[in-house]
């Protein structure tokens, strides 16, 4: 399997939010919502089986694009904190069977406790 250097898609999460209620809507019987982080443009889910990003679109935000990555899809993941006062952003990169995906973090974000959840999703 050839590992690709130009992601396929990236994400920025801004800050950690409250999972929001119409999420439900999405989860399978079994699954559970674990926590949830401000996107740009709307929201980034992390269950317990997967990765939901909602991306409204247009001008009123009423066309909502839903991507959804199962943990089972990550070949590889890697993570890599900010450094110092100059690096403004961490940044988590996974290569999936869809292809390469990189997710930037702000600052404030604890990049350890994502680690750790994938971690959990992709090894149990």
């Amino acid at each position: 399997m050839a590992m690709e250097t130009a992601a396929i898609t990236a994400w920025t999460l801004v800050q950690e939010i409250p999972i929001p209620g119409d999420v439900q809507d999405l989860l399978i019987e079994g699954e559970q919502a674990v926590t949830a982080y401000k996107t740009f443009r709307d929201s980034a889910i992390f269950t317990t089986k997967r990765l939901i990003v909602r991306d409204a679109q247009g001008l009123t935000g009423k066309k909502v694009e839903i991507y959804s990555l199962p943990y089972k899809s990550i070949d590889m993941w890697s993570s890599e904190n900010a450094g110092g006062m100059l690096d403004r952003d961490a940044e988590m990169e996974m290569w999936t069977k869809a292809g390469h995906i990189k997710i930037k973090l702000n600052k404030k974000i604890d990049i350890r406790r994502l680690d750790k959840l994938i971690a959990w999703a992709v090894l149990q």
